[in-house]
């Protein structure tokens, strides 16, 4: 499922063809899906949920909660799956969270809510994320 080091597009150019507009607009130029229109919003299913451009392994899914944010939340990343940048982009301080392996955007993590006893909710766009079911 992930691509392989040399497999890895090295343009944009190379990213628009691989992934669909929509894609593209989310992991590539930081857009965001609408609240609730995501396939993963409302998922229970048990797994691991891989960068949708890169297939890198970001989150397992019992880190996954109900947050009734409207985008899949997630307390905590698989160790080094993603980094976290600061960005003061549309008037607001928020941290941005990429996909380590490729630089794709996934979405924002916001501390200090207290949802969760790790205080974090990683807001992640469905777009940027497929799951891989748990065998068996």
């Amino acid at each position: 499922m992930s691509l392989d080091e040399n497999e890895l597009p090295r343009t944009e150019d190379e990213w628009r063809v691989r992934l669909s507009p929509e894609e593209f607009r989310v992991l590539r130029e930081a857009g965001t899906e609408p609240a609730w229109t995501g396939e993963y919003v409302d998922t229970k299913t048990p797994g691991v949920y891989h960068c949708r451009a890169c297939g890198a392994q970001l989150y397992p899914s019992d880190t996954k909660f109900d947050s009734h944010c409207g985008w899949p939340s997630f307390d905590d990343a698989i160790p080094g799956a993603v980094r976290e940048i600061e960005d003061n982009s549309h008037g607001m301080r928020r941290t941005e969270i990429r996909c380590a392996r490729c630089d794709s955007h996934l979405g924002h993590v916001f501390r200090g809510e207290g949802f969760t006893p790790k205080d974090a909710r990683h807001c992640v766009n469905s777009i940027s994320v497929r799951l891989e079911p748990a065998q068996g």
